[in-house]
């Protein structure tokens, strides 16, 4: 399963017109995409560097089967404009999901998206908590067709991250800031991710 072409498949027009005018100002749908391909990316390249560990990967796994079944991308749309109806509220408690994934890297995290799609902070601050049920539920979705477990959820979110198909906007990000070495591979530079961003 490609999660970064199931998350990129919800990023309808119709989507993408209803996220600009979830996070105001003068958001345009073509900023508001670019924001949510690095936003997208850069959750998935969070939750690796989080899952490289044994006790980050179980507490994933975990957190997958216990709020997470992937169903909030049955109906991505109601999600973005706050209908979704949903037994567990930690399933859309994008705010805890953010917590989880960036710990206090957030406000670094927000700034260089907004740097590099033209938005104002306070829109991504706006849009990652509407996208990080999405990531979460991809994995889910991941996780009940048994793709992903403690052992391989790590190597999974890694290639995902260096995936070929992601080579818009968050490749040339990767490639102009990730790959500080210069080994060509962006993987083993997950951890500083956005000028540091996870890191700080």
């Amino acid at each position: 399963m490609d999660l970064l072409e199931l998350l990129q498949g919800q990023m309808s027009d119709g989507l993408l017109e209803n996220l600009a005018k979830q996070v105001g100002g003068n958001a345009q749908k073509e900023q508001v995409q670019v924001a949510a391909q690095g936003a997208l990316s850069t959750l998935l390249g969070g939750l690796a560097k989080n899952a490289s560990s044994q006790k980050g990967a179980n507490g994933l796994i975990s957190a997958l089967d216990l709020d997470h079944d992937g169903s909030v991308l049955d109906d991505a749309l109601g999600l973005v404009l706050g209908k979704k109806k949903v037994a567990n509220p930690r399933t859309t408690n994008g705010a805890g999901i953010l917590k989880h994934i960036l710990g206090g890297k957030q406000n670094n995290v927000i700034d260089l998206l907004s740097k590099t799609s033209g938005l104002d902070t306070s829109a991504i601050g706006k849009l990652l908590p509407v996208l990080a049920p999405m990531v979460m539920g991809a994995l889910g979705k991941a996780r009940s067709q048994g793709v992903i477990n403690t052992q391989n959820v790590a190597q999974v979110l890694g290639r995902q991250v260096q995936s070929p198909k992601n080579t818009s906007f968050q490749m040339e990000i990767a490639k102009r800031f990730l790959d500080k070495d210069g080994d060509g591979s962006i993987l083993d530079d997950l951890a500083d991710f956005g000028l540091k961003a996870l890191r700080k």
